[in-house]
């Protein structure tokens, strides 16, 4: 028997989502019309594909191997007909995976001002910290520091150079003191960050005379929230570490006061990124166009 290829599309929602309804959701179908879809799939080939419990649904091997095969395909071929159109406005849903640090990108501005001028443009942004492949997740684009982009991925610069800063509150270094140096960290309370659950915290990098090191800070309080970590330092809660344009109103209000400046190098800042592709999406084309002409 052939494979209706309406269920395809139908199949890979349930693997993202990982949830018939929310599968539904997104398909603007109904949660029986999603369940019947993978039934009728499973009956075709005479397998299952999806492990379901009252709580969860997950992917069987054969799920997964049929995901990773269709993924890519089902993307390239969605991009190919959106740009039959590529002379009319942009128009539908762009799918973005941001990391919550990139203040350039999330602040508002810029994305005020794309929104404003494709008005046929839903944008739809997931602020994440996970790493992982937006195209199988079903993204169109993400916005990460540059030195963790897969090589195989286009990318286009948000802003310039970052540059980490150590801050503390006033109140926390008139009771424990200023460090001069790096290693006296370890002698004070930090505040980490963490990407997610059961990763380690990020390890706080320097440089001295022209060679860059690192230290395995132990937080005593670690969090994957920046806005956590900067309301806990503010407080007086410790000396945490965020990116200097993070933490720039902070200093300027007095609320926190930079640190260890001549030990923090710069580095590559936030791109915006997306797979190669021969025909690029109209919508992916005009916020790629607006984010070359904000810089």
């Amino acid at each position: 028997m052939m494979t209706d290829l309406n269920l395809l599309p139908l199949f890979l929602a349930v693997a993202e989502k990982h949830n018939f309804r929310a599968a539904a959701d997104r398909l603007g179908v109904t949660r029986s019309a999603v369940s019947q879809g993978i039934r009728r799939l499973e009956d075709i080939h005479g397998t299952a594909l999806v492990m379901r419990t009252t709580r969860s649904v997950r992917l069987t091997e054969a799920g997964e191997r049929l995901r990773e095969a269709l993924s890519s395909p089902l993307s390239e071929i969605a991009t190919a007909l959106e740009a039959i159109g590529a002379e009319s406005r942009p128009s539908g849903i762009l799918r973005i995976a941001a990391t919550s640090i990139a203040e350039a990108f999330l602040s508002g501005p810029l994305l005020a001002t794309f929104a404003a001028e494709n008005p046929g443009v839903t944008v739809d942004i997931t602020v994440t910290d996970e790493e992982g492949d937006i195209v199988s997740a079903g993204y169109d684009a993400g916005v990460r520091l540059g030195e963790v982009i897969e090589q195989d991925m286009i990318t286009v610069a948000i802003g310039g150079e970052q540059c980490e800063a150590i801050t503390a509150a006033p109140s926390y270094l008139e009771i424990h003191g200023t460090p001069l140096h790096p290693r006296e960290l370890i002698h004070h309370r930090c505040i980490g960050w963490r990407p997610a659950p059961n990763v380690a915290p990020y390890r706080w990098e320097f440089v001295d005379g022209g060679v860059p090191f690192s230290l395995a800070i132990e937080p005593r309080i670690t969090t994957n929230d920046l806005r956590l970590m900067l309301r806990t330092a503010v407080a007086g809660g410790g000396i945490t570490l965020a990116l200097e344009e993070n933490i720039r109103p902070y200093v300027k209000t007095g609320e926190l006061v930079p640190l260890l400046g001549d030990f923090l190098p710069t580095f590559p800042g936030f791109y915006l990124y997306f797979p190669q592709r021969r025909n690029m999406a109209p919508k992916l084309r005009a916020l790629v166009d607006h984010v070359k002409r904000w810089k």
